[in-house]
């Protein structure tokens, strides 16, 4: 069943979305994602349950996630309300459902979209917002690092990274890609990522054509393509220390959800 549209996408309904500076959001940072990818597509495939089976012992401080890329918030809230079993109503997030407490970092490369996040996030003292390039090293080393510190943790519980691999695979080519997720991997105990098909690649760089712009520096050079969900899986499992969980099956816009454990890290919860 189709999610009701929000206040803000009805009144988008039926007008053109403003075309960014520099193209159709060459980053994939869209001003109004939520409206035509609803975050109810995506978290409906997930257990209720998941924190629980993934981290079923009690533990003294609070799970730590990281979401990458999670342009205006909607999906990280969505995510974070699903995950610890509020009601949409649900404004106080002392006691979940489950007993779970979880602290969400949640970056976006677009400062705008992150304010905006801010701005409306019903959860301001348990999901954090920051503009980061998850590529500059040293910009994303502070940021997790200086995050991690608070709660005396090395890694992140749960990454959640969704829409995101083609952006990076676009603007940094094959060798980005595989530093990306290596660097994911590095970080975090589970990985749950949401990869776009090859297909999605063709549109983006049609869209720039569309608009008398050149295609993605990387995109003719491009070597990982075709199945870009098994491929992206056998860079985690065979070069970055992951081991594949399960699928949690497929988006109406056809992409799966994935679902990765660290090989290397210690389970503490």
């Amino acid at each position: 069943m189709e999610a009701p549209m929000s206040a803000r996408c009805k009144a988008l309904a039926g007008s053109e979305l403003p075309v960014l500076p520099g193209g159709a959001a060459p980053y994939g940072n869209f001003p109004n994602y939520s409206c035509f990818h609803p975050p109810e597509g995506r978290v409906c495939l997930l257990p209720a349950t998941l924190l629980s089976k993934l981290f079923p012992n009690p533990r003294a401080g609070p799970l730590l996630g990281l979401d990458v890329g999670c342009n205006s918030g909607e999906l990280s809230v969505a995510l974070y309300r699903h995950l610890l079993g509020f009601k949409q109503n649900h404004t106080n997030p002392e006691h979940s459902v489950d007993g779970k407490d979880l602290r969400l970092l949640c970056c976006d490369i677009d400062a705008e979209l992150i304010e905006r996040a801010k701005q409306h996030s019903p959860f301001p003292g348990f999901i954090s917002y920051a503009t980061l390039d998850i590529m500059d090293p040293s910009a994303r080393e502070t940021l997790l690092s200086s995050y991690l510190n608070k709660f005396g943790c090395s890694w992140f519980d749960i990454c959640f990274c969704m829409s995101v691999t083609m952006w990076i695979h676009l603007n940094h080519g094959d060798s980005g890609l595989v530093k990306f997720l290596s660097c994911l991997a590095s970080k975090c105990m589970y990985l749950l990522l949401e990869p776009q098909p090859w297909k999605c690649y063709r549109a983006a760089a049609r869209r720039l054509r569309k608009l008398g712009r050149n295609d993605f520096d990387h995109f003719r050079s491009l070597t990982i393509k075709g199945n870009m969900a098994e491929r992206i899986t056998q860079i985690l499992t065979r070069d970055c220390a992951m081991e594949f969980v399960c699928c949690f099956g497929s988006t109406s816009w056809d992409r799966s959800l994935l679902l990765f454990k660290s090989k290397e890290k210690k389970h503490l919860g």
